[in-house]
């Protein structure tokens, strides 16, 4: 590095060191200059020198100010300080600089400056990769809070029903496929529990598991959660954009639940991101490669819709490789008991009982109800109960009226007088609102539609 203000090498060895140093500098990606502390160039390294359209060895001993357009190296030498990372206009094109001062015993001897890109769409490269992971990142972390509470196996699918057991060994030979499936039964069957089953039993486990209810998500703003969006796609989008569920799911796998609520006009952009892996962000024109499996679940009957033109033929083709069907508890009745005491032993976990027993007589009431809720309406009915429970034990009389009613009431689990049966539906409604209302009385008295005070009367009366 010769110039005005250089120090030459003392020896061979100083030589050579010098000449691997220049190398470096000339086969580095970014653009290099170096000013002595007056702001004389004292080296320029090849790749800036192209980039400008000059050759880097008549800017030797030339003022920064010559060279450089817009330069500050000069001022960086008078100033000491340093200036890391800041916009500087080169040619029309906003370029990302670095101006540092090299200083021998607290004075400057000479400024280093480092072009970091060549052209500003490297920066947007960059910004984009990490829009992208702070997306991923973002959702990563909001599937990590629910799989503490809620990370389903095979292990969590519970009954020794021949329809559940043989409905698990299919699920977990699909597992080790990548083929679509489509889960149906009624609503509250377990639908999304085999869809993490068959994912955490799947070489994708370590990847995303994205879920997303297509009838919870308004018809206007599906897409955007499916595909994502270019900033200033529409009127309302983010300045930064933002990445779609089918894009952070890559390598993973995409629950897409309710999907017989999905738009029709929306129908063949999913069949065509299955087909083609790839999809185009709203406001996009570049396609985007994403590589996950599709796991449907619907509680709708999906041969019908199709039938009524409700839902594609080619779309259910596609969704219609593998296919489960759930039964509903009341057709594996065997399974209540088993289900409902291992929901008990999780209930005890977060309550002041060791251990939750369920009296005979109650878990024949369980038995005997016919559950159109299915698994949902049966932790509800026990969370309702346990949260207002007093002993450790589970009677008849702690299950809510509307279980007991019917054929349970013939076998005398409940009184049969009328101001029996009125009582019994009075004192279920007031727990029921209490339930709901977290115990808060007022909004427990507004739920029922009676003033607070009157309330505490009946809460006395029933000893609640």
């Amino acid at each position: 590095m010769q110039g005005k203000g250089s120090v030459g090498g003392n020896g061979a060895a100083a030589k050579d060191r010098l000449a691997l140093l220049e190398l470096i500098l000339d086969n580095i990606y970014n653009g290099v200059i170096v000013t002595d502390a007056d702001g004389y160039v004292i080296f320029f390294n090849k790749p800036y020198g192209m980039f400008l359209g000059i050759d880097p060895a008549e800017q030797i001993g030339k003022h920064a100010t010559k060279v450089v357009e817009n330069t500050r190296m000069h001022i960086v030498a008078k100033t000491g300080e340093a200036e890391i990372n800041k916009a500087h206009k080169i040619r029309g094109q906003n370029m990302v600089v670095q101006r540092i001062p090299i200083k021998r015993d607290g004075k400057v001897v000479a400024v280093f400056g480092q072009v970091m890109f060549k052209h500003v769409s490297d920066v947007g490269k960059l910004a984009k990769e990490l829009a992208f992971l702070q997306s991923k990142l973002k959702m990563v972390e909001e599937e990590l809070l629910t799989l503490r509470a809620e990370r389903y196996t095979f292990d969590s699918i519970l009954g020794t029903n021949p329809l559940i057991l043989n409905l698990k060994k299919e699920a977990q030979r699909a597992a080790a496929t990548n083929f679509p499936v489509l889960i149906t039964g009624e609503s509250g069957t377990g639908k999304e529990m085999f869809a993490q089953a068959i994912h955490n039993g799947s070489h994708r486990r370590l990847h995303p598991f994205v879920r997303l209810n297509c009838a919870s998500i308004p018809r206007d703003l599906l897409e955007s959660e499916l595909f994502g969006y270019e900033k200033g796609a529409f009127t309302g989008a983010g300045s930064s954009g933002k990445y779609g569920k089918l894009e952070l799911a890559d390598k993973g796998t995409v629950f897409l639940d309710e999907i017989g609520d999905m738009p029709y006009e929306m129908q063949p952009k999913i069949l065509r991101v299955l087909e083609e892996k790839e999809l185009e962000r709203i406001g996009g024109v570049a396609p985007v490669k994403s590589d996950f499996r599709l796991i449907a679940a619907s509680n709708q009957p999906i041969e019908e819709m199709v039938s009524d033109g409700r839902f594609r033929k080619d779309l259910f083709y596609r969704l219609d490789v593998i296919r489960f069907h759930i039964p509903p508890l009341r057709e594996r009745r065997d399974d209540i008991a088993i289900i409902a005491k291992a929901l008990l032993a999780g209930i005890a976990k977060n309550t002041s009982f060791p251990e939750i027993k369920i009296h005979p007589a109650a878990e024949a009431i369980l038995l005997n109800y016919d559950w159109p809720g299915n698994i949902r309406e049966l932790v509800n009915v026990l969370s309702r109960v346990t949260c207002l429970l007093e002993r450790d034990t589970i009677q008849p009389y702690d299950i809510p009226f509307f279980l007991r009613s019917g054929k349970e009431a013939a076998g005398g689990a409940v009184r049969t007088s009328l101001v029996g049966v009125m009582d019994a539906a009075e004192k279920d409604a007031i727990i029921s609102a209490l339930a709901s209302a977290g115990n808060n009385k007022t909004a427990a008295a507004a739920l029922l539609g009676i003033h607070r005070t009157h309330l505490y009367k009946k809460i006395k009366k029933y000893g609640l």
